[in-house]
């Protein structure tokens, strides 16, 4: 459970939405034995929905894992929308390559390694969605990296952003997380306060910012 919101409504969401596919529960059992994090239940249905709601072809995110949610947004998506996720840890891309193997989306899911910091400068092409779930310190870094990439009217889906309660309260921050709480703090601060951008600060998993990119 996050610091986000009540145990009982947590508990009440995770019980009236969908329940995972058999593979998503394989991998979810995996992350919690190895202390692997990965998203939310209610963050997972509510990527499906905007998905859904969105459509988009293209979707870049940033920090792969074991893949998992990568796999969620793949089997949200129409067949031909294709995944493009950075990860700089090779024992994670192995890992993560299996399961799309597994689940037979390796073709529509292309992983490159790398930091995202040197990835993110040379990247080519454009993204109707970027799902952004890396070291939170740097989020604020990574922004004017891919905003290029992003499309007009293309959609930021930022994880983690209230980060255990702490960005919204001093009293919960723990001292060696201060350079965390401050960076979150200010990336919040320019998503929501950016002409470019409309974004809304959704209190559901660990927080989760969701950032429309005006159209020119």
């Amino acid at each position: 459970m996050s610091n986000i919101n009540e145990d009982y409504i947590e508990d009440y969401i995770r019980e009236v939405i969908k329940e995972s596919s058999v593979f998503l529960k394989k991998l979810e059992e995996y992350a919690h034995k190895n202390h692997i994090p990965i998203i939310h239940p209610e963050v997972a249905q509510f990527l499906k929905v905007l998905i859904k709601i969105k459509k988009p072809k293209e979707i870049l995110e940033i920090g792969t894992a074991i893949g998992y949610s990568a796999i969620v947004m793949a089997e949200a998506m129409d067949s031909y929308g294709k995944i493009t996720t950075i990860e700089r840890r090779e024992d994670m891309i192995n890992l993560a390559q299996s399961n799309f193997t597994e689940c037979n989306l390796i073709e529509r899911i292309n992983v490159i390694h790398g930091d995202a910091n040197e990835v993110l400068p040379k990247l080519q092409g454009s993204f109707d969605l970027i799902f952004l779930d890396a070291a939170k310190s740097k989020y604020m870094d990574f922004l004017p990296y891919f905003i290029n990439n992003l499309t007009s009217g293309g959609v930021i889906i930022s994880d983690n952003v209230l980060y255990k309660g702490m960005i919204a309260n001093d009293d919960l921050v723990v001292r060696r997380q201060k350079t965390i709480v401050r960076r979150m703090r200010e990336y919040l601060d320019y998503i929501c306060n950016n002409e470019i951008f409309e974004s809304s600060i959704i209190p559901i998993g660990d927080g989760v910012a969701l950032t429309y990119k005006r159209e020119d």
